[in-house]
């Protein structure tokens, strides 16, 4: 048992270093203290700001505002869990450098097909600050980067794991292309007492019985569940069904649209979903193309218009009718498709690199294109086929590995997020009475 001694020793010396810590930009000294998160702080200020925020784009999606001390709570524990992260990327050594922002940012005009400038005359015009918006897209890039490093790069996708995925994908998904999903959470802590995990039971059982009788969904989500998309009403989204989460696959098997789960437990705790809409399933058709090709590598010795000319001149051999196979096997630098006479088999969108898929995709059946460069090196390539390829269950199964992969890491972030805050002196000032 940890000495109480020394306990409230480290409890006063942190409240003191607390009052000691240097105020965040904008928070005057009269501010509040909301929460104190290890050596950082938040301020009424901030979270109140940050509630205001949160209230107008709820309100402008049409969703019922919940009490706004419940709305607060929420928030305020977005901003811990921020605040640790940050925190632990700090203590890692990670960071994002002007050059890695100026392209996301530069990405999002183009996603939205304006320039940069008309960006940050569109973010002005609703109120947000453009430095602002570089410094948080800053934080939830590094965020984005601690998440990766800490937990995703660690998850591990067999083929056992996909096969039996599809195993289980039974039933009525087999019939559906994509489902969308609201989700309730009811949190258990790490290390639960069977009292908690009995109280978060008869919690999530209140909730399905409450919206079963008429209660909105999306609303109780707000109020209620401890998901990372509460404050979206649980909203998940359309989801293809080979990546509906393995927990809930069986489920949403058995519901009809309109339908609410019973609560689902995991580790995380218990779940509810609602299933909002289905849509049909549907075969995925791919066109493929089958080519052959001769590449020559350049070096310190050959040169690029060296290795250009070598081309040029196999292929005024080829086509004065010698063998594509034979010159492919004694001249290409590809030597896993050299002893295949240059055949690269059929291949589909995305196997190759653009520039080559470029050069293959312009030919005519049984032309030979001129020579070209690559990263690899120069190349010249014939089309010997194409056809419309039935992809769908390799894409079953890439969207298995993606939605497995999805799944564990959504659990192992829940739990890595959850182990960051038990292992953090975190402690919350928002009394009832002054909400």
């Amino acid at each position: 048992m940890r000495n109480r001694s020394t306990y409230f020793q480290r409890i006063s010396g942190l409240l003191l270093m607390c009052l000691c810590l240097p105020l965040p930009a904008g928070v005057t000294d009269l501010d509040r203290i909301v929460a104190v998160v290890n050596e950082d702080i938040i301020a009424a200020s901030e979270l109140n700001s940050k509630t205001r925020e949160l209230a107008i784009q709820l309100r402008e999606k049409g969703t019922t505002l919940p009490p706004m001390e419940i709305l607060q709570s929420q928030v305020l524990d977005q901003m811990i869990s921020k605040r640790l992260q940050l925190q632990t990327a700090k203590r890692l050594g990670l960071t994002v450098d002007d050059s890695t922002l100026t392209k996301a940012i530069a990405n999002i005009a183009r996603r939205n097909a304006i320039t940069l400038l008309q960006l940050k005359e569109a973010l002005e015009a609703d109120g947000i600050n453009f430095s602002l918006f570089r410094e948080q897209l800053r934080e939830d890039i590094l965020i984005s980067r601690l998440k990766q490093k800490e937990v995703i790069n660690r998850i591990a996708v067999t083929e056992q794991d996909v096969r039996n995925y599809l195993a289980r994908e039974t039933g009525s998904s087999r019939q559906r292309s994509a489902v969308h999903l609201l989700h309730i959470l009811i949190a258990t802590p790490e290390g639960a007492s069977a009292e908690d995990i009995q109280a978060a039971k008869q919690k999530a059982e209140r909730l399905v019985g409450e919206i079963r009788e008429g209660a909105d969904f999306r609303d109780m989500a707000i109020r209620e569940s401890d998901g990372r998309q509460a404050l979206d009403g649980g909203d998940l989204g359309w989801i293809e069904t080979s990546r509906i989460p393995t927990l809930f696959t069986q489920m949403v098997d058995e519901m009809e649209d309109g339908a609410i789960s019973e609560p689902i437990r995991n580790a995380s705790g218990f779940h509810i979903i609602k299933l909002l809409e289905t849509q049909g399933a549907k075969r995925m058709m791919i066109s493929q193309t089958h080519a052959r090709h001769i590449l020559v590598n350049t070096n310190e010795i050959v040169s690029d218009s060296e290795a250009k000319h070598q081309l040029e001149t196999l292929r005024e051999r080829i086509i004065g009718g010698e063998s594509f196979e034979s010159l492919a096997r004694s001249h290409s630098d590809d030597k896993a498709s050299a002893i295949k006479g240059g055949d690269l088999g059929w291949t589909s969108p995305g196997d190759m690199v653009p520039l080559f898929e470029q050069q293959m995709s312009g030919l005519a059946n049984q032309e030979i294109s001129e020579p070209f460069k690559t990263q690899f090196g120069w190349h010249i390539v014939q089309v010997l086929g194409r056809r419309e390829h039935d992809n769908t269950e390799e894409a079953m199964k890439n969207s298995a590995r993606e939605a497995i992969r999805k799944q564990k890491s959504e659990e192992a972030i829940e739990l890595w997020l959850r182990r960051l805050r038990d292992e953090a002196f975190v402690e919350v000032r928002l009394a009832q009475d002054e909400l």
